[in-house]
């Protein structure tokens, strides 16, 4: 059927159906949402009701060959908020604003998806032929699924090749070793390991359990029976999987309710390493996590029998000038003239600033819009007026505000959260119940942010997580959020509403609900990766020095360090084994050596220094707020968890160093 109402809002999470692809499934995602809680009366409710009305008669029925997760479980009470949000959305467009930049998705072979696979995840070389370290140094550190992952596109990108008779490709057993016609890998080790990516001998991992609930307190019933699950990082998410029966996922027949108690608990399995968080890591390791998590995703997809597609998205140059519509790493270079080292732009930090201050606690914050004429006003005032400072933001009302905050969001030229994999993390939920796998696999997208968009959706995140505590005096629980936040993040401007998308329009909800339940799980790094990143390092080190050994010039200077060690001068200190020296360039005691033990923390060491220089200047008054760096070896940079127990760390990288520092916000 065409939709008249549906004008220019176009959805760009959306799956394509294959008959032959595409089971039965029961499982529901969508929570009943009684009459009770029912939006706020607003101009154009008629109209949204008769949208949904026709959304949930026509639109939103399953082809005859499927009948997805969203299509059973929706109806038009419990997605009007999402189909009235949608109404707000194309009101504010058509109030004069600019233009959105549109994303144009432009077909390619399979084979021209491989290579950019391939490039994506830091392959190029299969693809150019030459021997790079770094990739060498990947293939080197795969697990048994991931090595398959990169075979089995290597082999379609040459397959493809071979048909166009484009040029010659290397075969895939010269890549990874292997004589014989079936070939098989020499891959990292599918036990679990420990997270610094050596398996240290008769070791027994330390764990500590940490609640995810304790991130996040949705107003669930204590006593609701909310299944409680352990998510543990040690083992590749796709290497677990192989010893799951593929028909567990479907096992129960569960219809989540509004309250959202029925979601599970997840409890982290803290090893002793430490959690490590997105930030804690240098840029250089960060840009390898991601090449990794994009295998690991692929990984993860093929052993769960899911087609892993990405969208091919044609970016147009966005705005360079001004705050709406402007790219992110735009906004944060002209930001960081002002506030050097600034990693969410100034305006969207005070438009969370502004709604925190005076708009949590505003019945229906989010849903109920403000004036269409009076944002637009507004918006024009703080172009021209925000980086003067002479705006008056006491004028902004509430719901005004929060219009700006979901404009700011949706004008983006591209995507908060990109829009890539996005199809394919749709229809893994719309084929797998299971919210573990769920999970893990929006863990590994989260992972694939860029930092100016994970830096920012962080925050964003954090700001909805304010919203739903306050859920008992704003009327705003974490269903009724996602809601209205879903199609912000999830649409754009375009031509024509496909009916594909709007049946998408219930899973997108679900998405961001598992995004605000369990975030601070998602901005951890998984330590199998980390693992992996060390492994990395120290092949491309060992490289180098092999590499500076065929050098004569390198081999003439070590010649004479080594003469030079040989005289008999003054020699340093020897270092014992399990004693580091720390450094604290801001403490008045600027280095200290301290003895390991296996129960010290790095808390422990922290709290050393403190005690030290708990008499010095009260310019050392903030030493407490700082922490402890692993730097170089097999890292680059690495910020530890204060519950780290450090001789376990030392083990793992015995050629860092050790500094206290503060942390970079």
């Amino acid at each position: 059927m065409e939709i008249k109402d549906s004008g220019s809002v176009v959805l760009t999470a959306y799956h394509s159906y294959t008959p032959s692809r595409i089971p039965i499934i029961e499982q529901s995602f969508v929570p009943e949402i009684s009459s009770s809680h029912s939006p706020i009366s607003r101009k154009s409710l008629p109209q949204c009701r008769r949208i949904n009305r026709m959304l949930s008669n026509e639109s939103l029925h399953p082809p005859m060959f499927s009948r997805s997760n969203s299509q059973a479980s929706v109806d038009s009470t419990s997605m009007e908020d999402f189909w009235c949000e949608v109404e707000s959305i194309k009101e504010n467009s058509e109030q004069g604003q600019e233009e959105q930049t549109l994303l144009e998705v432009k077909p390619a072979d399979e084979g021209e998806l491989e290579a950019e696979w391939l490039q994506d995840v830091g392959l190029s070389t299969l693809i150019s032929g030459a021997e790079e370290e770094d990739g060498q140094a990947l293939l080197s550190t795969l697990t048994r699924t991931q090595a398959a992952a990169v075979q089995r596109r290597y082999n379609t990108y040459t397959q493809t090749m071979r048909k166009k008779n484009k040029h010659s490709v290397r075969d895939v057993r010269d890549i990874f070793g292997v004589n014989d016609s079936s070939p098989t890998f020499e891959t990292a080790p599918a036990s679990p390991v420990p997270s610094n990516g050596i398996q240290l001998p008769g070791q027994k991992p330390v764990w500590k359990s940490v609640s995810s609930n304790s991130c996040l307190d949705c107003g669930l019933d204590k006593d609701s029976p909310s299944v409680t699950e352990e998510l543990s990082y040690e083992v590749s998410f796709s290497e677990s999987i192989t010893v799951v029966p593929k028909n567990r996922e479907r096992q129960n027949n569960l219809r989540f309710k509004k309250d959202d108690s029925a979601l599970p608990k997840f409890i982290i399995r803290k090893s002793q390493f430490g959690l490590t968080e997105v930030g804690d890591l240098s840029l250089e390791d960060m840009k390898k996590i991601r090449n990794l998590s994009l295998i690991e995703l692929t990984a993860f997809y093929d052993a769960l029998g899911i087609e892993l597609k990405r969208n091919r998205t044609e970016r147009i140059k966005g705005r360079e000038n001004g705050l709406f519509g402007v790219p992110l790493t735009i906004l944060l270079e002209n930001d960081q003239k002002k506030v050097p080292g600034i990693k969410i732009p100034l305006i969207f930090q005070k438009l969370l600033l502004k709604l925190e201050e005076t708009g949590l606690e505003t019945e229906g914050i989010l849903r109920v819009p403000g004036s269409a004429s009076r944002v637009k006003y507004l918006r024009q005032e703080i172009e021209i007026k925000f980086h003067e400072d002479t705006f008056d933001w006491d004028q902004v009302r509430n719901n005004d505000a929060a219009g700006l905050l979901k404009m700011f969001i949706r004008e983006l030229p591209s995507p908060l959260f990109t829009v890539e994999y996005l199809p394919a993390f749709i229809t893994l939920v719309e084929k797998v119940s299971k919210v573990k796998l769920q999970l893990q696999a929006l863990h590994l997208l989260i992972m694939l942010l860029p930092d100016a968009n994970r830096d920012t959706a962080k925050a964003f995140l954090q700001f909805l997580k304010k919203i739903v505590a306050n859920e008992g005096k704003n009327k705003m629980n974490l269903w009724n959020v996602s809601m209205i936040v879903a199609p912000n993040v999830f649409i754009y401007k375009g031509k024509h509403a496909n009916q594909e998308e709007m049946q998408a329009a219930a899973t997108t909800a679900h998405i961001v609900r598992l995004l605000i339940k369990y975030q601070d799980i998602l901005w951890t790094v998984p330590s199998f990766l980390i693992s992996q990143v060390r492994k990395m390092n120290e092949a491309t080190m060992n490289n180098t020095k092999r590499q500076m050994m065929f050098d004569k010039g390198v081999r003439r200077l070590l010649r004479r360090k080594t003469m030079e060690r040989e005289r008999p001068e003054r020699s340093e200190t020897h270092i014992p084994e399990g004693v580091i020296r720390v450094y604290a360039p801001l403490h008045s005691k600027v280095s200290m050596a301290i003895q390991l033990n296996s129960q010290t923390k790095a808390r422990d060491i922290l709290a050393r220094f403190h005690c030290a220089n708990s008499h010095a200047s009260s310019k050392n008054t903030k030493v407490q707020i700082q922490r402890l760096y692993e730097i170089g070896g097999n890292i680059g940079l690495h910020c530890l968890d204060p519950d780290a127990y450090m001789l376990d760390v030392y083990r793992a990288n015995p050629q860092a160093e050790w500094v206290i520092k503060p942390k970079s916000s």
